[in-house]
């Protein structure tokens, strides 16, 4: 039976590391329009949605093609959470009669997940028995051999564990961090969890350059930078 699947992309006006950073152009493109852009090429997704409380993203986002939500201000300060975000979307979207199986959310601050990250990680979610997906990249495993300090005596406790603490690099398994770029979900698990991290969760692994969060300048001159290698090897 085909799966039902939804594809928010969450998108607030204000941002303080990088001011409307949602709109600014990478590429000579609105940044929010790169994830409208993949979501739409998506062989999968059967409606894209931009959950938003800003006037300007709303009209960028309809002229590019997706339904827009105007989200309520108790979800558009900092301590907004995404699952609040997807679920409000996801009631919104029900009480008109669309209801869906699957939720993918896509951040707009990575514009170089494509819709062949999306299509790929979506197979190869579905094809197995997990209950939710998430993007990674890797990072060096030498975390684990980290260590913190007790909450009781303030003495030196392993991160991981004590055996980790002393293994070889080499001999540790491998480590990963969320790159923010995509989540997927069964909604149902979302709404029992109110996360999107389940105990069947799991990675879709991306590199570095694909891996790449705007959240500053900085990240968006790297961004410029790789689109200028990709556009000079075509």
């Amino acid at each position: 039976m085909t799966k039902k699947v939804l594809a928010i992309i969450p998108a607030r006006g204000g941002s303080k590391g990088l001011p409307r950073k949602n709109i600014l152009k990478l590429g000579g493109i609105p940044l929010i329009v790169w994830s409208i852009e993949a979501s739409l090429n998506s062989r999968y997704i059967s409606k894209t949605v931009v959950s938003t409380d800003d006037d300007e993203i709303s009209d960028v986002a309809a002229k590019h093609g997706a339904f827009v939500i105007r989200r309520p201000r108790r979800l558009s300060n900092d301590t907004a959470t995404s699952d609040a975000v997807v679920r409000h979307a996801v009631e919104l979207l029900k009480a008109n009669n669309e209801v869906y199986d699957i939720v993918i959310l896509l951040q707009p601050t990575s514009p170089m997940r494509t819709y062949k990250h999306i299509d790929s990680a979506y197979e190869g979610f579905i094809s197995s028995n997990a209950t939710a997906l998430i993007s990674v990249s890797e990072i060096d495993n030498k975390c684990l051999k980290s260590f913190t300090k007790s909450s009781g005596g303030g003495y030196l406790e392993a991160i991981s564990n004590s055996q980790y603490a002393f293994t070889r690099r080499q001999d540790l398994p491998p480590t990963y961090v969320s790159n923010g770029a995509l989540y997927i979900i069964f909604i149902s698990e979302l709404l029992k969890n109110n996360s999107f991290f389940t105990d069947k969760t799991i990675e879709f692994l991306m590199n570095k350059s694909t891996s790449i969060d705007i959240d500053n300048s900085v990240d968006l001159e790297n961004a410029e930078s790789v689109l200028r290698g990709i556009n000079g090897n075509s």
